[in-house]
């Protein structure tokens, strides 16, 4: 299948500013018919689909627990504590 050269850039816009809708559908975009002619399109489709994994990829950051800080502040206590003995 050869690319229609023929798209505008209105319906390229038109197409992105639906995509949040297209997202949310949970269909196969690819199948969308404006990405099956338009390479622009469909690379940002392949990107933000790219991107959307990986960010499920990613673990929530927790603040370490309580014992951590305690852990750490007696180290550098006893730290502290053994540098002023060699002083």
């Amino acid at each position: 299948m050869t690319p229609n050269t023929s798209r505008t850039p209105t319906e390229c816009n038109e197409f992105q500013q639906q995509l949040p809708e297209f997202f949310d559908s949970g269909a196969d975009l690819m199948e969308h018919p404006h990405l099956k002619t338009c390479p622009t399109c469909s690379s940002l489709v392949r990107d933000l689909n790219y991107i959307a994994a990986q960010a499920k990829l990613l673990l929530p950051i927790h603040d370490p627990s309580p014992a951590v800080w305690e852990n750490i502040h007696g180290a550098l206590s006893r730290q502290s504590k053994d540098g002023h003995k060699k002083s």
